[in-house]
């Protein structure tokens, strides 16, 4: 037999152990015996080593009031680290630490059963159902153009219509106009057609999904902005017009959405969003349209006409003109911006025509008034020969025979108000079929007719900041 002695400020007890037991049985012995708490306890091992039983005495005031105490003054610091270490180890570990809460017997937690949303077959999702409304609802404003051309027949009296192409359009109007670009009925055009004369056939979409055909009468065309006014005499039930948005509050990255008919595809539907803004159009009339929208949204041969709406369903766009190296969309779409249509469309319908206002003469540039040392006022470039402004005595700037440049008349004021270029056109106007006091800085004046213009002063200032000649 061997007799250990563990001494501890807080107990002090003997145990005596067969041979066998090493210090780890003595030890966690001890701890045992000392969490029980007997006055004496005794221990007789049947193992067969010794039948002599295992005293430990102790006294009531050596008992350790917390087993943490017995643990800090009995175990050596290593080994407590080890035993937590292997205790947060078999706590993560163990399974129960994966059950659930209702599974561990707490009674203040309730369980219920999460399941995904399942939406039953046909359902939209909120995304798609909103364009889905927005193609159903403007849809029936978007209409098939044929250009159609009329040739005699050989020996046979009449005419005979032959299709030319075909486009799209948007109705305007509940009196039947279509909105239409110049160059979807450009081989019509052609031929100089008079106002009132069919130059397209229209299919407009009924409720029923039946499209039904009309004559397309011309009532106005516009070249230099791509744009044309048709009519259908077609009942007040199919004539849905589209509403016009403000395509000056655009902003790039906003979704659009472009109907039309691609390739003889009606009503086709492509989604997409502006990729830019103030773009030059290079339209098939051979002119280039400023202040264009840039879009996505796929445009091909037979969509040019038809409208370009924003995300609440409002016209924002009459598209135009693709770039492309193959003919078809290449993501890269061009529309008439709905601040141009609103400008030109009326005027088509009211007059056939738009009017302009201008003397026919050229004006310098900004940037090369300045490098001629034109600071104040408007340089006049050229006058053509039998125009109000030559008639008035308006000199062009012109080249000496030295090759020296001869600067024509400068315009510093009208009517007493000292203008710019831009201010001049605006001048011209503000006081259409009006004489206007022009003062030259050759110290003389000279009396301008303005005439042709018959709408208000908004039109067209766009254009007039570069000087050009509309």
């Amino acid at each position: 037999m061997q007799v250990l002695a563990c001494n501890s400020p807080l107990h002090s007890h003997t145990i005596s152990l067969p041979r066998r037991f090493g210090r780890r049985e003595l030890f966690f012995d001890g701890i045992s015996s000392v969490c029980s708490h007997p006055e004496t306890q005794d221990y007789s091992p049947d193992d067969g080593v010794s039948s002599q039983p295992i005293s430990i005495r102790r006294t009531a005031a050596d008992h350790p009031k917390e087993l943490g105490e017995v643990i800090c003054k009995n175990i050596p610091f290593t080994t407590r680290r080890m035993l937590f270490a292997s205790l947060f180890m078999y706590s993560w570990y163990h399974p129960s630490r994966y059950l659930s809460a209702h599974a561990l017997g707490d009674p203040s937690v309730t369980v219920e059963e999460v399941t995904p949303p399942v939406f039953p077959s046909g359902t939209l999702f909120p995304t798609e159902e909103r364009i889905v409304q927005l193609f159903e609802k403007n849809t029936y404003a978007v209409v098939n153009i044929f250009d159609v051309t009329l040739r005699p027949q050989l020996n046979v009296t009449g005419v005979v219509e032959v299709p030319e192409g075909n486009g799209s359009g948007v109705i305007w109007d509940g009196q039947g106009h279509i909105v239409t670009n110049y160059h979807v009925i450009g081989n019509a055009l052609l031929r100089n057609p008079s106002p009132g004369q069919v130059v397209a056939r229209v299919n407009i979409l009924a409720s029923e999904g039946v499209q039904k055909n009309f004559e397309g009468k011309l009532i106005g065309a516009d070249r230099t902005k791509d744009l044309a006014v048709l009519k259908v005499e077609a009942s007040e039930d199919l004539l849905r017009p589209v509403k016009v948005g403000q395509s000056s509050s655009l902003r790039v990255g906003q979704q659009c959405l472009a109907i039309g008919n691609p390739f003889g595809f009606d009503h086709t539907l492509t989604v997409g969003v502006i990729s830019g803004l103030n773009r030059d159009i290079f339209s098939q009339t051979g002119v280039t349209i400023g202040g264009g929208i840039q879009t996505d949204a796929a445009i091909n041969p037979g969509n040019s006409g038809g409208p370009l709406l924003d995300s609440k369903g409002n016209l924002i766009g009459i598209n135009t003109a693709i770039f492309t190296q193959t003919g078809t969309s290449a993501g890269v779409g061009f529309a008439i911006p709905s601040s141009t249509v609103v400008k030109i469309v009326p005027q088509l319908i009211e007059f056939g025509k738009v009017f302009r206002a201008g003397l026919n003469v050229d004006f310098a540039p900004e940037l090369v008034a300045n490098q001629l040392n034109v600071r104040n006022g408007a340089l006049v470039l050229q006058v053509p020969g039998n125009s109000l402004a030559s008639k008035a005595g308006l000199l062009p700037t012109t080249r000496g025979f030295a090759g020296n440049i001869i600067l024509g008349d400068i315009i510093i004021a009208v009517d007493n108000k000292p203008v710019s270029c831009f201010l001049l056109q605006l001048f011209f106007f503000l006081f259409m079929h009006s004489i206007l006091v022009v003062e030259l800085l050759s110290c003389k004046t000279i009396n301008l007719h303005i005439n042709e213009i018959k709408l208000s002063f908004q039109l067209f200032l766009h254009t007039w900041c570069t000087c050009r000649k509309l």
